[in-house]
């Protein structure tokens, strides 16, 4: 590209990481800065961008992940803040850093993956990637007894305790074995300084961190990271109250004892996935949405 530079994984140059926060709070009112100063913007979150001088104007991100689908552990690649200024839109940039991704990570993964907003539903097959519905999971709930049990509510602007939720998702067992994420910490720590600084328990009883909120009689659950396998069934005898009629997954549950019900998620994203070898996206599942970049 003519009188542009192209840069990958500056992350620790101050002038082209701060133009990136610029572009990305101009395109989508996100900034990235506090993540990377608090020190969770790790290596597996690389941008792909050309610059004019020390100006980002055009940027792809990679996200280095594992899958694990049906308990085995697959190699993804998730594309993100997938962004151009608009002074230098439909000249290509875009299209251009997807090759440049391509010719980095060839033969590396098993799926590669990306959410696109409606607008640019038709760029993305040109690549490669087929659309894939996801599904949102539910269940109804009936309250048993409430349990008493020691519920700490997690401050991430205090340094330990968002030291404490590193800690966990960084062994965590996975949140699904039919379709979950693993080596997503760096993700997970973005949602919880942006998204769900609000949000955060820590079940003490459990030894595990749920994110989740509660919307009248209805539960939505986020996550829940553990080092361990977790039992529904315990969780929910202590996020509940008498007043709970319903809750709802934001990934796909795999829980033994109990029902849920699905349908097709009408949201302002759609999954695009590319595959390679002989590998086959599952069906009927949600990405859980703590890693979706």
């Amino acid at each position: 590209m003519t009188g542009l530079t192209f840069y990958q994984g500056y992350k620790d140059n101050e002038n082209l990481r701060t133009s990136f926060n610029e572009l990305a709070t101009l395109v989508f009112g996100l900034n990235f800065e506090e993540w990377y100063k608090k020190g969770y913007w790790n290596n597996r979150y690389i941008p792909f961008s050309y610059a004019e001088g020390d100006k980002v104007i055009a940027n792809v991100s990679v996200n280095l992940l594992d899958f694990v689908i049906q308990g085995e552990e697959k190699k993804a690649i998730q594309i993100g803040t997938v962004m151009t200024h608009p002074e230098y839109r439909n000249r290509g940039l875009s299209a251009a850093l997807m090759n440049k991704v391509f010719e980095e990570y060839k033969d590396s993964y098993d799926f590669m993956y990306l959410f696109a907003n409606p607008s640019v539903l038709d760029f993305y097959p040109k690549f490669g990637f087929q659309a894939v519905d996801e599904y949102q999971f539910s269940m109804e709930y009936s309250p048993s007894k409430p349990v008493p049990t020691a519920i700490r509510k997690l401050d991430t602007s205090n340094t330990d305790d968002l030291t404490f939720i590193y800690h966990i998702a960084s062994e965590r067992f996975p949140v699904s074995k039919r379709f979950g994420t693993i080596n997503t910490q760096g993700i997970l720590m973005f949602y919880s300084i942006y998204v769900f600084a609000d949000d955060i328990y820590f079940i003490e009883d459990e030894e595990a961190i749920v994110i989740y909120k509660v919307d009248g009689k209805q539960i939505d659950i986020f996550d829940i990271v553990s080092k361990r396998e977790v039992y529904i069934e315990n969780i929910l005898s202590k996020i509940t109250t008498s007043e709970t009629t319903k809750i709802v997954f934001h990934y796909t549950p795999d829980y033994k004892g109990i029902e849920t019900q699905s349908k097709i998620v009408k949201g302002d994203d759609v999954l695009f996935v590319k595959t390679t070898g002989h590998n086959h996206f599952p069906s009927q599942v949600k990405h859980p949405m703590t890693s979706q970049a």
